[in-house]
């Protein structure tokens, strides 16, 4: 029987005014791939972060016991050490530097205070082979795609003498393809007594590859399930504390006429300008319908919609944008908003939030003049409008003061949806609006579509998870190397369908 790797016992951690884990007790063996899951603001990412360092001991109550010795760490380094290496979501690697010298970034190669460049790059490479990356440790990290990159991270993790990895929403930004390759990886490192530590929402990666998975919610233990024992609607139950019978709330679709019509849409590489990016785009959303723009990753589904955002992405871009059958200009992010057109960003932390403002000013900033009076702020307005939003959307916060960077996840995105609803836009286009956030917000998130589009709204949705284009969506169109290659009826389209439009070209007209 494997031993007992690691314990956690009565972990307490509270912030000012908020108890974020109460009494949280984990126990992981050598190598196994033992899953934590939860909502949003369940307090995950906070005893990992208890566990690593990045919250020093003093700061926690509770014991952590790694390899039978009670650990004291101070920071990240003490964790490191002992061989507790922990992946954040957000990616710690410096772009402008290679893959050699990311690896062994604070862990460098050197004989007399000397770099020896020859063991930096003969040890990447053994480390890259073991991850399974075929590439020049001399490349810059910045030429990689986001699969790889997460590729780099585990290297370098394993350039430390990784005993427990632990891996924070690995595949949030990863395609299938990607995703699966981590996971096997996973698995391979089990053979080699490596433990892994997987947080992520995706319950069917982590159904797929746990052998026990913790549920914590509102920052306790609720349970640790066995394999036997693992089923996504005992998960899902666990998490939220009742029974989601269907992930994807009704609705009876209420649909107008033509709202948005986009006709021959070009857009070349902002850089290369002599490739294009988008090839000639029609596309149309009617009111009260939700239409979903699904495709692989660099299909070009992005590029297309900042390019019709204020034409924020993209050069020498060409074509019309029509708005109730009259054409708009959507040329600055100023004209498309006053358009009625508004975009909520893959990105909400680097594009979609200020982090280090509060709620307040977040949910206002799209539309000062809704809260002005002769140019001049309305506070207590700008307070109520803020108020009204946060009980609108749900947001979970001590108050509309509180710092979003501080917000989980999904009352980030929550956030981002409530600025620009009070912008008023008649379409709505979201980007990937779901992505890393749990089954019980992303709910939430659905239901919010549907009254958009019960009010005769156009939405928008770019996915890369085709069960929820196929759950939401009125209509999909399938996007593949800048053109649209393909267009379903919503209760007609299957994940079978969609893929066979990617591949050969091919999709029924709805």
């Amino acid at each position: 029987m494997s031993k007992t790797i690691l314990e956690m016992r009565g972990i307490t951690k509270t912030f000012p005014g908020v108890k974020a884990l109460q009494d949280v007790n984990l126990d992981v063996v050598e190598g196994e791939i033992h899953a934590i899951v939860g909502e949003n603001g369940a307090g995950k990412s906070t005893l990992m972060k208890v566990l690593s360092g990045v919250y020093p001991h003093g700061s926690y109550e509770g014991e952590v016991v790694f390899e039978g010795n009670e650990c004291h760490f101070k920071g990240i380094h003490d964790s490191e050490k002992v061989g507790i290496v922990i992946i954040h979501q957000e990616l710690a690697l410096v772009p402008l530097l290679s893959i050699a010298e990311n690896i062994f970034l604070g862990n460098e190669r050197a004989r007399n205070g000397v770099i020896d460049w020859a063991e930096v790059r003969n040890g990447a490479r053994k480390l890259l082979e073991t991850v399974g990356l075929d590439e020049d440790p001399d490349t810059f990290v910045t030429h990689l795609g986001t699969g790889k990159q997460q590729l780099v991270e585990i290297a370098k993790a394993l350039s430390k003498k990784v005993k427990l990895l632990i891996l924070d929403e690995p595949t949030a930004s990863l395609a299938e393809k990607d995703s699966n390759a981590l996971l096997d990886l996973l698995v391979s490192f089990k053979k080699q007594g490596i433990a892994s530590i997987l947080i992520s929402h995706k319950l069917n990666e982590v159904s797929k590859v746990a052998d026990r998975i913790t549920v914590l919610r509102d920052g306790k233990t609720i349970e640790t399930m066995n394999r036997a024992e693992i089923s996504e609607d005992r998960i899902i139950t666990s998490m939220v504390g009742r029974p989601i019978e269907d992930r994807y709330p009704a609705r009876t679709p209420q649909v107008g006429e033509t709202l948005f019509e986009v006709k021959n849409w070009v857009v070349h590489h902002p850089i290369h300008t002599e490739r294009q990016v988008i090839k000639g785009v029609n596309l149309n959303v009617r009111k009260g319908e939700v239409v979903g723009i699904a495709g692989l990753m660099g299909s070009g589904r992005t590029e297309l919609a900042m390019s019709l955002f204020g034409r924020t992405y993209g050069h020498a871009i060409s074509g019309d944008v029509f708005m109730n059958r009259k054409p708009v200009d959507t040329s600055t992010v100023r004209k498309a908003v006053d358009a009625g057109i508004a975009y909520v960003t893959e990105d909400r932390k680097t594009y979609g939030l200020n982090l280090i403002d509060h709620i307040k000013h977040n949910v206002s900033i799209a539309n000062l003049l809704g809260v002005s009076r002769g140019g001049v702020i309305d506070d207590l307005k700008e307070l109520k409008v803020a108020n009204d939003y946060r009980a609108r959307t749900n947001i979970r916060s001590s108050s509309v003061y509180q710092l979003t960077g501080n917000l989980s996840g999904g009352n980030q995105q929550k956030v981002v949806l409530s600025k620009w609803l009070f912008a008023d836009p008649q379409l709505l286009i979201l980007d990937e609006p779901t992505r890393g956030i749990d089954v019980g917000a992303k709910y939430e998130i659905y239901t919010i579509i549907n009254k958009l589009a019960g009010e005769g709204r156009g939405i928008l949705v770019i996915s890369s998870e085709m069960p929820e284009l196929l759950g939401i969506c009125d209509r999909i169109y399938v996007m593949n190397e800048g053109r649209i290659v393909g267009e379903l009826a919503g209760d007609e389209a299957s994940q079978e369908k969609i893929m066979r439009a990617i591949v050969r070209g091919e999709g029924k007209t709805a």
